[in-house]
């Protein structure tokens, strides 16, 4: 098999590399900026090519690792070549391959969503932690299979999804990941109303969110959970709520910590927390 990259960014570059190391042939690289694929080529020890259509004549499966606004656009630059056998994929975990595509049985092909829950940060290192990385798809039932045995024999983790809950899957991934982002913003600019320096804040806070992140993932959420909302402290959450000012960061505290009560409740179910709900609903 052999597989060509019409984009030449971190996505690109660290799958291709990925692939490669794991003995997958990588036929190249297209890219708008010629220079990024060059780059890559050098990089997964492929060719550049001039246009995509020369690309797909000579590769089996074609990723488009572009962002997620360019694939449909990207795709249609394929239509007037010849993509019969050939599986199409994307990488991004919002859209399926349907809504990429549309009918690639039209063309006698196949479509696939092959979507690393891993944060792509490095083009040159991204790849060396990807061998950790669960892998979720979707796609044409002719193919699928074929990429879960192949990146199963990588030693990755695989789980093929239904295109129909692909919007729950990539709130999921949001949630867990960048909008935790937004969490730790928050819990910086307080810190700094204590004469912290961001910097400092971060060095503070890493030990306490690096020991729940843990527990969370080998306890669970419900089990890992500590803190006022837990206790069903309401003195310490109005404290919280008073020193937050009036936005962004006031309904962040009190939406999160309205969920929280119902992880709470699953920990001790004979704990009465309706005042503490009644609290965080208020406007």
């Amino acid at each position: 098999m052999r597989i060509g990259f019409i984009g030449a960014g971190k996505v690109g570059f660290s799958l291709g590399k990925y692939l490669a190391v794991n003995g997958v042939e990588i036929s190249g690289y297209f890219s708008r900026s010629r220079s990024s694929a060059e780059e890559a080529a050098g990089f997964t020890g492929s060719a550049v090519f001039d246009d995509p259509g020369t690309l797909a004549a000579q590769s089996d499966t074609i990723f488009i690792t572009v962002p997620d606004g360019a694939i449909s656009s990207v795709f249609d630059q394929l239509r007037d070549h010849s993509l019969s056998g050939k599986t199409i994929c994307h990488c991004s975990g919002a859209m399926t391959a349907d809504e990429a595509f549309g009918d690639l049985s039209a063309y006698g092909a196949y479509g696939c969503s092959i979507h690393p829950l891993f944060p792509v940060s490095s083009r040159y290192d991204s790849y060396k932690e990807l061998k950790s990385a669960f892998f979720c798809m979707e796609g044409s039932s002719a193919v699928i299979n074929d990429w879960k045995e192949l990146f199963s024999g990588f030693g990755n983790p695989v789980r093929i999804i239904s295109g129909d809950t692909k919007r729950e899957y990539h709130a999921a991934c949001a949630i867990s990941s960048n909008l935790v982002c937004a969490l730790v913003a928050e819990s910086t600019e307080l810190m700094n109303k204590c004469g912290f320096s961001g910097e400092e804040a971060l060095a503070a806070l890493e030990p306490l969110a690096m020991a729940n992140i843990k527990k969370i993932f080998s306890a669970g959420p419900v089990d890992a959970l500590t803190g006022p909302v837990e206790r069903c402290d309401i003195s310490t959450v109005k404290k919280h709520l008073a020193c937050l000012p009036e936005g962004s960061g006031k309904e962040m505290y009190r939406a999160v910590s309205l969920r929280l009560t119902d992880t709470a409740a699953r920990k001790h179910p004979d704990t009465d927390y309706s005042e503490m709900r009644a609290l965080l609903g208020k406007k």
